[in-house]
């Protein structure tokens, strides 16, 4: 099995990707509209989010408004909640389970189960990277096609905003946990087949001699 400490290091990386994937799914920022305005006091943010639409004055005040219709958003964002939300789900499933795994855990049976556990606990993370790297990309590249459209006015070009970048940097995070707990039940496949080998080598050697004693 891998050492204790590498898998505290993908139970870190799978906290951090959880944490990051599920504040990405409730942040309004996923892109991004600036209005400077005639002067600074009337500079505007606009940010719109997978869930509600916030404005940002440089007054101080802000404001939001939850997104209540489901059909009249657009297809890339109705995509993207639902992935994220799958995204959110399968991590926790699979830190839960890969936790169960662990060396440092005394729950989860004999090593061959515990192995299974990380096994299992490794897919979910790497399914929930996927699931929240698809929509991340696919929305920012619905920023940038809108940014780069000369027929849009300027003040429906948005640029991607935190939540986007903070998807991410999560998704890979779960991506590369996933891998680690995943390669583990390998791992013993590759330490341990030498001594198996070995044993019914032996025995033959043995055997031979020992007739050779009887015989004499």
């Amino acid at each position: 099995m891998i050492s204790a400490g590498l898998q505290l290091l993908a139970f870190a990386l799978a906290l951090t990707g959880v944490s990051g994937v599920l504040m990405a799914t409730l942040l309004p920022n996923w892109k991004v509209n600036v209005d400077p305005g005639s002067n600074i006091i009337t500079a505007i943010v606009q940010m719109q989010g997978l869930w509600m639409d916030c404005t940002w004055y440089s007054t101080g005040m802000f404001s939001c408004t939850l997104k209540y219709s489901v059909l009249a958003l657009p297809t890339h964002v109705q995509a993207a909640r639902a992935a994220m939300v799958l995204a959110c789900v399968l991590s926790a499933v699979g830190m839960c389970t890969a936790t169960i795994g662990m060396k440092c855990i005394r729950l989860g049976g004999d090593r061959e189960t515990k192995s299974y556990a990380c096994f299992a606990g490794g897919v979910c993370l790497i399914s929930a990277g996927i699931s929240s790297l698809i929509p991340t990309v696919w929305y920012t590249k619905e920023i940038i096609a809108n940014f780069v459209d000369v027929t849009v006015p300027e003040s429906n070009k948005h640029e991607p905003g935190g939540a986007v970048y903070i998807g991410f940097i999560s998704a890979m995070l779960l991506f590369i946990s996933g891998m680690i707990f995943c390669i583990k039940k390998d791992s013993e496949a590759w330490l341990h087949p030498s001594k198996q080998e070995h044993v019914p080598t032996t025995q033959p050697e043995d055997r031979s001699a020992n007739s050779l004693k009887d015989y004499v």
